[in-house]
């Protein structure tokens, strides 16, 4: 059975390859997200994405006891959400938070984030490829 790596996106991360595609891109996730399950045979990749706060601490509920890794991006909820925090710091597999953009070249209000401490690492800046240096990490 291979390892199971959660990948949980936040808010508008639905948009993937429609928003600013300066910033995050011209691809969709999916399109993105098929490349790397060929990349990396080894790993089960699965995929979670919502707009709903709620809905992600949910999905960190449910597969954070179980899973060989998670990386998330929550958005702008990384900015915000104790919520989202205090999840991270209930479960027990390791996390690694992934931002597209690199939040320190932005609006001062994205240069804290909440939810960064309860992860083993921090990626941020390198687009879209920062997901495939959080999957290197998890790769058996």
């Amino acid at each position: 059975m291979r390892p199971k790596v959660y990948i949980i996106n936040g808010p508008n991360l639905n948009l993937q390859g429609i928003r600013e595609p300066d910033i995050y891109g011209s691809e969709t996730f999916e399109e993105i997200l098929n490349q790397w399950r060929i990349a990396f045979p080894l790993l089960d990749i699965q995929y979670f994405q919502s707009n709903v706060e709620g809905e992600l601490i949910n999905k960190l509920h449910e597969v954070g006891f179980s899973a060989h890794g998670i990386i998330i991006n929550p958005g702008g909820y990384s900015h915000t959400s104790v919520a989202i925090a205090d999840a991270l710091a209930a479960i027990d597999s390791p996390v690694v938070e992934v931002h597209i953009s690199n939040i320190y070249k932005r609006e001062v209000f994205r240069h804290t984030s909440l939810t960064a401490s309860q992860c083993v690492g921090l990626i941020l800046g390198f687009g879209i490829n920062g997901y495939k240096m959080a999957l290197q990490h998890f790769n058996v």
